[in-house]
């Protein structure tokens, strides 16, 4: 089995998480940023509107504009909906702490936005924060990985193992794999040793 490394991001590049293994037809869509695999007679929750997601991105970006205030952080904050989440984007100079190393501080933050959103609305939520256009570039960076491992996995016919990923990582890679044909990807392990395996088709 080949393991493939995943490439260090710039000092400035996660969501949310991940397609796993299509099993009897089911995939996780795009919008699932959590990496976890539906569980059996799991009760489908009810689909918040766009009038409500915004809320939630509006409630975000006051938390996170506050948390800015108190590091005596500038930055420019976007509120919005995209892909049925609400979003918050931090635009500036001197953010890259807020990112952190492989985009942990990012994780932190974004968590703590959501418990901010789940104490002001009783509801979870599935807020996606990206710092400094982190996860844009990312995404960049991790589509490449997963073309490179289905090159190999084409090429030589086994599996290939990715180094352990965060979810948003994971996510960004099961899109990749699933929209090519002749292989297939699955996430195996516990957080935060959980990584992606990319092998041929059934």
């Amino acid at each position: 089995m080949t393991e493939t490394s995943i490439p260090r991001a710039e000092q400035s590049l996660d969501e949310e998480e991940t397609a796993p293994l299509a099993v009897d037809g089911d995939t996780d869509t795009e919008a699932d940023d959590d990496d976890t695999e539906p569980t059996a007679g799991t009760r489908e929750k009810k689909t918040p509107g766009e009038g409500d997601l915004f809320r939630q991105s509006e409630i975000a970006a006051d938390y996170v504009e506050g948390l800015l205030d108190i590091l005596d952080y500038d930055g420019d904050i976007d509120e919005l909906v995209t892909g049925g989440r609400p979003m918050v984007e931090v635009v500036g100079a001197r953010l890259q702490n807020l990112v952190g190393q492989r985009g942990a501080t990012l994780e932190a933050l974004q968590e703590l936005t959501r418990l901010a959103i789940f104490r002001q609305t009783g509801s979870p939520s599935r807020l996606l924060l990206d710092v400094g256009g982190y996860r844009a570039n990312r995404r960049k960076e991790l589509a490449a990985v997963a073309k490179n491992a289905v090159e190999k996995v084409k090429e030589h016919g086994e599996a290939v193992r990715l180094e352990p990923m965060s979810a948003f990582e994971r996510k960004c890679v099961h899109d990749v794999v699933n929209a090519m044909s002749g292989v297939e990807s699955e996430s195996e392990g516990v957080e935060p040793n959980r990584r992606i395996i990319v092998r041929p088709a059934d």
